[in-house]
């Protein structure tokens, strides 16, 4: 990992890239896998289970039997995490909930905006090594706060593992029972399209691997999806108030991601930055998942910008996932920051309290996207619909307004709508 003193602003374009290979051979793949759903439904999506996850079975839906049992296997500390998690993030969504909106704009004419919820939703799950069932909990409770009707849950299934206890757990413990398994871009396709087994659905969500991200942004012709999303990262901004452990932990919480993931240090002083290097160095050394982190420590760096005017600009311009910001008067700091997933204030809010339990939610846009991307919030389970009434004062009101626009657009049936009623 290496240590940039004060880079020109010519080179911040280079620092501020991601390690995304554009992989042809992927996109081919995904589009293949796609179009093969489509044509031939849940035979193709057995195909590629079998093909990618080694799935031995021949049903995709996972049983009540089978969730029973693996509700029995999950320990009761972990189970009393899930639910105190879960009330945090319940109180953070529902405090989100949008008031409808109703103006009367002219006397006679009253407008109105209501949120209402998506009728189906679709999350995904990547399961594996690391099964993510605190997504599950990041994407189910929002959707059911918004009042989603039908929510299914894909996550992967193989011959070597079945599906976490955790994740059908904390499905369950959220109200979930349509529960798939199968994963990659296969269960992507198979929501953004439908097959006999799963249903289509109005909108996906959820995070996953290079196939399951290129898988979401080609199906997102078919159906929405929550955002675009890349490997994870973090930027932590340091000055002699931070701790360097703290740092270094928090950027080693993002390497273990994967090779891909990003963590990005600034700091305001080449001493900072060199005693979080020495820890990183130290607390890598101790830690399991040694390829995915050094390999995201390959291209992850620590940034020296004396200037806090110049580490704002960096951050903004950089537009982290996370942002923690470890530095004197941090909220003042976080004022004017205008591009970031989600910001962690001090030296006692590591990002991996926004990945578990203090509320907000931990789906986030990645590669930049932080500059005109939301992280998942209640509005992302819901959309919202205008109505208007006119009594017929109102539109004689507003008549003569409405007329003389629709005649000089030369859309004279517009203006006869209106003059019919006014006879």
């Amino acid at each position: 990992m290496n240590i940039i003193e004060n880079p020109s602003l010519k080179e911040w374009k280079n620092l501020c890239e991601r390690n995304i290979p554009d992989d042809a051979e992927i996109g081919k793949s995904v589009i293949d896998i796609i179009s093969n759903v489509k044509a031939y439904g849940d035979s193709a999506v057995l195909h590629y289970a079998r093909k990618f996850d080694g799935f031995t079975g021949k049903s995709f839906a996972v049983t009540p039997e089978e969730i029973d049992r693996a509700v029995a296997e999950v320990s009761d500390d972990v189970k009393e995490a899930i639910r105190i998690a879960a009330e945090n993030i319940s109180a953070f969504h529902k405090a989100q909930l949008p008031p409808t909106v109703e103006v009367e704009t002219t006397p006679g004419v009253k407008c109105m905006q209501k949120a209402v919820p998506i009728r189906r939703v679709g999350l995904y799950i990547p399961g594996g090594h690391a099964p993510l069932f605190s997504t599950v909990l990041m994407l189910a409770i929002p959707a059911k706060t918004a009042g989603c009707k039908e929510i299914i849950l894909c996550t992967p299934e193989n011959d070597n593992h079945g599906i976490a206890p955790e994740i059908l757990f904390a499905a369950r413990f959220c109200g979930i029972d349509k529960i798939y398994r199968i994963g990659g871009a296969q269960s992507i396709a198979a929501m953004g399209l439908g097959t006999r087994s799963i249903p289509k659905v109005d909108k996906i969500f959820g995070p996953g691997n290079r196939f399951v991200t290129k898988a979401k942004q080609e199906i997102s012709r078919f159906t929405a999806i929550d955002m675009p999303a890349g490997p994870s990262e973090v930027m932590v901004l340091a000055d002699d108030s931070a701790d360097p452990s703290f740092v270094a932990a928090d950027m080693l919480s993002q390497a273990e991601h994967g090779p891909d993931s990003q963590a990005i240090a600034v700091c305001t002083s080449l001493e900072i930055g060199e005693n979080i290097k020495t820890e990183v160095d130290r607390l890598s050394a101790l830690l399991p998942r040694r390829d995915s982190i050094e390999g995201s420590l390959s291209h992850s760096r620590i940034i020296i910008l004396p200037h806090r005017k110049d580490i704002i600009a960096f951050a903004n311009e950089y537009a982290p996932e996370h942002l923690i910001i470890s530095m004197h008067e941090p909220w003042e700091l976080a004022d004017e920051i205008y591009a970031a997933g989600s910001v962690f204030i001090g030296n006692y809010s590591p990002e991996s309290a926004g990945d578990y339990a203090s509320g907000t939610n931990h789906t986030l846009p990645t590669s930049g996207w932080a500059h005109s991307f939301s992280g998942v919030n209640i509005d992302s389970f819901m959309h919202k619909i205008t109505y208007q009434q006119l009594t017929p004062d109102g539109l004689k009101l507003l008549s003569p307004v409405i007329t003389s626009m629709a005649k000089a657009e030369g859309l004279d049936a517009h203006a006869l709508a209106v003059e019919v009623r006014n006879k």
